[in-house]
Formats: structure tokens, sequence, C-alpha cells
């Protein structure tokens, strides 16, 4: 009867033992799968919460000083991400990624060898909602007639319904009920949240017709019924 006592005691010990080793490792790599957090965020391309200026955008630069009349120039930004301002900088700017004011206080800083105390304005050209939007894109992927980015406009207030009606609408077996949005902030921190179409259609609840902000991945699944 002791021999047994004792036996049990020993398999005890080493049932614990192996839940300890378990949980310093395995229990670490189980909060990992369960977690919202991406590991990868390094990888995602940046969210970017106000205008920049990236290739494909066209700006209007204003440069002048206190004695000379300013010069008004129009020019796109090419697929390197670098402006040409002609009769005044033989160079190109690199410019991509940055906002308006940090660019105009690169070329006040550029223009100062040729002026004293230059007086510079960058304003993004009219936008016609083609081409290459200042304000980001919104990129639709699965059941959409026309997948892919869908450009953002200057008002900011791109919401999901608009933006699938933007990618062509949804296709014959999208599955209205189910719609991800994927999100990431500053820190690369990943949101995803669940629209349902027929919420929102059916029952007017329009404060669920999320507005998107640029970057945002807009997933339409396929119904299996």
């Amino acid at each position: 009867m002791g021999q047994m006592v004792e036996l049990c005691k020993r398999i005890a010990v080493l049932a614990f033992l192996v839940c300890s080793l378990m949980c310093t490792g395995g229990c670490e790599t189980i909060a990992k799968i369960f977690s919202s957090d991406d590991k990868e965020s390094s990888e995602v391309a940046p969210v970017y919460f106000e205008p920049r200026v990236r290739p494909g955008i066209a700006l209007v630069v204003v440069v002048g000083s206190g004695v000379t009349q300013p010069v008004t120039m129009q020019v796109q930004v090419d697929q390197n991400g670098d402006i040409t301002l002609p009769h005044l900088l033989q160079s190109p700017v690199a410019c991509d990624g940055l906002t308006l004011d940090a660019l105009k206080q690169k070329l006040v800083k550029l223009y100062s060898e040729f002026y004293k105390q230059p007086q510079i304005t960058v304003t993004f050209a009219p936008y016609d909602g083609k081409g290459v939007s200042p304000w980001g894109t919104v990129t639709v992927l699965g059941q959409v007639a026309s997948p892919g980015p869908v450009n953002m406009p200057s008002t900011m207030d791109l919401t999901v319904t608009k933006v699938l009606q933007a990618a062509g609408g949804l296709r014959p077996f999208a599955n209205k009920s189910k719609i991800q949005v994927s999100r990431r902030d500053k820190d690369g921190k990943k949101t995803t949240y669940t629209i349902d179409l027929v919420e929102i259609g059916e029952k007017g609840r329009i404060e669920k017709d999320i507005v998107l902000r640029a970057g945002d991945v807009v997933w339409v699944p396929e119904t299996w019924y």
C-alpha cells in the first residue's frame, strides 16, 4: 500500500513538471495564435491619416520672393517619388510620403540658395476622381465585380457601401452579412470589423456603414448556400 502511495506522489510531481514546461513555452505560443496583434506589421504598407505626396499625383507649386513675381508650376510626382521644378531647380526633389507642409519646408530650404526668404506654397492640383488620389486608397477584394484599389475622395467620407459600389457591386454569391474590414493603426495593430449589409439595408442601421480610412482592406467572402 505504501509503495502505491509513493508511486502516485511521483506521478503527480512528474505531471506538475510537464505542465510547467508546457506553460513556459506552449502558453505563450497559444497566446500568440489568438492575439489580434499582427507580428508582421512591419511588412504592411503604412497607413497615412492625412494626405501625403505619392507617385502619380499632381502638385501646384508657387515660388516667389519679396522682389520677384511668383512663378506657378503644376508638376506631377514621378514613379520614383520625385518632382522636377522647371526654370528654378535642375535636379529632382524627393518628396514621396511627405506632407504638403514638410515638402514646403524642404523647398524653402532649397530655394534659400537662390532667393532671400523665399515664399512658397504647395497644394494638390484639383482632383477629378481619376488617377492617383493624394488621400490614399482602400483595397477591395473577394466577391466584387472589379477587385482592386479604390481612390479615397478628398471629403474622406468613403463608406463600405460606397466603396462596394465603386468596385462594381457584389457578385451573385457574395456573402452580404460577413463583409470584413481590416485596419491597421499607426503602431501596426490590426483591427477587423464585420459589416452586415442586410442589417444596414433592411433595418436602416446606417451607423453600421462605417467610414473607411486610407489603407483599409475590404474582403467580401463567398456564401456557401
